[in-house]
């Protein structure tokens, strides 16, 4: 199995938008971080985790041509942003047009639907994204071309978000609480992603001694934080104040897991 980080920033990426602090204004290239979104591949079988506003860059960088699926953690903008995107996919065996499979809870399907209604509409103009929207259950696992898809639970301030266990790599962004039974779920996994905001507490994002402190629970053998913001500090500093088997993941970051 192989994973990608294509984008490790929070909402609005870093650098942000008129700011000038060091980490906004750095030249090293592991500070440049696209909204928060990741490629599994397992085999033949290409997993994206979230179609943010960067997808389109996210794709064209990775230099991807094909994706079976698209799995959603939830329905904010820096997480779906981008799925209006996928018409590419569509036509890339022109005239062939290959809907992407879109996977998502139930309550994010509703806002899919409603964000993107022309997409779903019963009478569709030529050329809109072709979306195969598949709803899952959280509490059961689901399949993508033979790969188990495992739906993790947390909460997201005051309401749920899913990450996902696929073979030994669990996936956790978003994440702010999570239930003793699902932290039960992540038990033996290879490899384990959390967010991190920042070093400081934060309302609806684990901090980063908060997500240290689920990684000392499920104890993989690595650990990696996405979904950074600008506060977490300049790359090469912050990686230093990590405990050991803990890094900081960075945007084209590739992973070979064991299965």
């Amino acid at each position: 199995m192989k994973l990608t980080f294509l984008g490790t920033g929070t909402s609005q990426g870093v650098p942000v938008i008129g700011c000038r602090c060091e980490v906004c204004l750095s030249e090293d290239a592991r500070d440049k971080r696209l909204r928060t979104s990741a490629m599994v591949e397992c085999g033949d079988v290409r997993i994206v985790i979230d179609a943010g506003p960067d997808f389109r860059c996210q794709m064209l960088s990775a230099g991807v041509r094909q994706i079976d699926a698209i799995v959603l953690t939830h329905f904010h903008k820096d997480h779906t942003g981008g799925l209006d995107d996928v018409r590419a996919f569509n036509f890339v065996d022109y005239p062939t047009i290959r809907p992407v499979n879109i996977y998502a809870t139930p309550t994010t399907a509703e806002v899919i639907r409603k964000d993107y209604d022309y997409a779903f509409a019963e009478n569709r103009y030529r050329g809109v994204p072709e979306m195969r929207l598949h709803e899952i259950d959280q509490n059961a696992p689901f399949y993508i071309e033979g790969v188990e898809i495992l739906p993790i639970r947390g909460m997201h301030s005051r309401f749920e978000v899913t990450g996902y266990r696929i073979g030994r790599m669990a996936y956790l962004t978003d994440f702010k609480q999570i239930a003793d039974e699902e932290v039960e779920k992540l038990q033996g996994v290879d490899t384990l992603v959390v967010n991190a905001l920042r070093f400081r507490p934060h309302d609806s994002h684990f901090s980063v001694a908060e997500a240290v402190e689920l990684i000392k629970r499920v104890k993989p053998r690595k650990a990696f934080l996405t979904h950074l913001s600008h506060e977490i500090g300049l790359h090469a500093a912050s990686e230093m104040k990590l405990p050991q088997g803990v890094e900081l993941a960075y945007d084209g970051l590739t992973i070979d897991i064991n299965d």
